[in-house]
């Protein structure tokens, strides 16, 4: 049995390697993933290690973990690489990867579905493009799955140990200390309630109490701790962030109707009519080989759904841990139909769940030459070789279905998500173009150590990280303070085009006012409904007349 849990671990970490690593920097940083780099950067730049900044401003929304892992990597190759700067993101979706496995095997399920559940969870889309991605959301949930495990040990097992508490303690603070308590209420709750509910608490033995406490002191000791020195050192603006964020949970902020979450299974990509069919518990219960475990993963994944939903403001990220317990509970319905199907119904499902994948990637080259042809022209070998890919997978997906090879048909799916990373991802630079594209990087010719660059009245953190240093924000007053009171001959300042006639007109009685050039980090055309006017920007420089 170790030799085959080895070789299922090793081939999770092969396909992880593939599913997160390959071409990790194809995809642009967005608003979330920037300030995680601005701060990462400011921590090496400017020593600021727990009293964490962004743009040089006090940044405590967030729990520093995430951040402190990013950095290193940063410090160790320096922060003009993002690839580099997603590295640990990677690496903790891989332990969400392997920890689900072994948290399967905890629930007597066989090694085989327990691989095909890390598969299933790897390969799921929403699961991936966080692990890709690097935000705080993957972080906080990988570390509550790893401290789940060892808290199952503690409350499922007698002879359960020290270590077990000890580390799943260590990894509960590690989850508090990537998001604040969201894992707890998302993850750890529903999973308690769930076990509650099917296993039963029995605490006889009194090791077992002893266990959990050590278990709790370490995980809530050290998850509040950055939390309890950053009140001591900066009560004032730990407060005002702490206010502002927990309105936004409690009132109309990104507000969403109850429902907003109840088409999850969708975000589990090519899992979705599988992930939906598994949750049929009329249509599964006399199909699971462990009725039990999947009630447990079943209770788990819909009490998630539900306590995400009833907060107000919900996003799409959201979903994600919901979407950990769901691969679980979808494994049973994959176990069953690869023992064989047993009616004309189950054979449907299967045809329209499996094959459907097949089909799509036979057809494949004839929508990206057809739909996409000129789009893609500047980067025809790859839609070449992507669509050889995944004809070829997508052929095999059907032969396969028809002559009932049914593992091979899974594991084909697999690979035909391994072929997307591969060869589909690298054309991401051919739809994500921008003809006025322009990087803040270029205004460096400007800003010499002479004049000093500003944002007028709002910050844009991709704008930020993108220049590679800070840009501080100001307004009327302050534009008048460092030319006139700080005595400096010239500025730099980024402004929305709406305010650059505003600042001419207004400035430009008292100051030479020139537009001299402009910022537009935008991925896709104006013409698209994603583009995004925070990310443009008119390049002012503003000085005196007698200058």
């Amino acid at each position: 049995m170790k030799n085959i849990n080895t070789k299922h671990i090793v081939l999770l970490l092969c396909a992880s390697i593939i599913i997160l690593g390959i071409n990790l920097g194809s995809m642009p940083v967005n608003i979330m993933e920037a300030r995680n780099f601005i701060t990462a950067r400011e921590m090496v730049q400017d020593g600021h290690w727990i009293l964490t900044t962004l743009n040089g401003e006090p940044r405590y929304e967030k729990p520093p973990l995430p951040t402190w892992m990013t950095a290193f990597f940063g410090y160790l190759f320096g922060f003009h690489v993002v690839s580099i700067l997603r590295i640990s993101v990677v690496l903790v979706t891989i332990l969400l990867v392997i920890y689900i496995y072994k948290f399967s095997l905890k629930l007597s399920i066989s090694s085989q579905a327990s691989f095909h559940n890390g598969l299933i969870l790897l390969t799921s889309f929403y699961i991936y493009f966080a692990g890709r991605d690097n935000q705080w959301d993957i972080y906080c949930h990988s570390f509550m799955i790893v401290s789940i495990f060892y808290l199952w040990n503690i409350i499922r097992f007698r002879n359960a140990t020290l270590k077990n508490a000890i580390l799943g303690g260590i990894f509960l603070a590690f989850s508090i200390l990537s998001k604040g308590p969201i894992s707890l209420y998302a993850l750890l709750l529903p999973f308690l309630i769930s076990y509650g509910f099917t296993y039963k608490f029995n605490f006889k033995n009194k090791k077992s109490y002893k266990l959990l406490i050590i278990y709790l002191v370490i995980g809530l000791l050290g998850g509040i701790s950055w939390s309890v020195y950053i009140h001591w050192m900066d009560s004032e603006h730990l407060n005002s962030m702490a206010k502002k964020e927990t309105s936004r949970w409690i009132n109309d902020y990104n507000s969403k109707s109850f429902f907003y979450y109840w088409s999850f299974f969708t975000q589990s990509g090519i899992w979705t009519i599988s992930a939906l069919l598994a949750l049929v518990y009329p249509y599964m219960k006399n199909k699971v080989s462990n009725l039990k475990a999947y009630n447990f993963t079943l209770l788990w994944t819909v009490l998630s759904l539900l306590l995400l939903s009833i907060i107000p403001e919900k996003k799409v990220r959201y979903i994600l841990p919901t979407l950990i317990p769901l691969a679980l509970n979808t494994g049973f319905y994959i176990e069953y139909i690869l023992n064989g199907v047993k009616n004309k119904l189950d054979n449907i499902f299967l045809k329209v769940n499996f094959g459907l994948i097949g089909l799509i990637g036979m057809a494949y080259p004839f929508i990206i030459f057809l739909g996409f042809g000129d789009t893609i022209s500047q980067q025809i070998n790859w839609a070449i070789y992507s669509s050889i890919a995944l004809f070829i997978v997508g052929i095999s997906i059907i032969i396969l279905l028809k002559k009932k090879f049914l593992y091979n048909a899974f594991y084909s799916l697999i690979f035909l998500q391994c072929m997307v990373i591969v060869f589909v991802f690298p054309l991401a630079k051919s739809f994500l173009y921008n003809p006025n594209y322009k990087s803040v990087k270029e205004l460096h010719r400007f800003t010499t150590n002479k004049m000093s660059l500003y944002d007028y009245k709002y910050m844009s953190p991709e704008i930020v990280w993108d220049y590679g240093d800070k840009i501080p924000p100001i307004d009327d007053k302050g534009i008048e303070k460092q030319l006139v009171l700080k005595n400096e001959n010239y500025i730099g300042v980024l402004c929305f085009q709406k305010d650059t006639n505003y600042l001419i007109n207004k400035l430009g009685k008292i100051y030479n006012v020139k537009k001299v050039s402009y910022v537009d980090l935008n991925t896709v055309s104006p013409q698209n409904k994603s583009y995004k006017d925070r990310l443009v920007r008119d390049f002012l420089i503003i000085y005196k007349k007698s200058y």
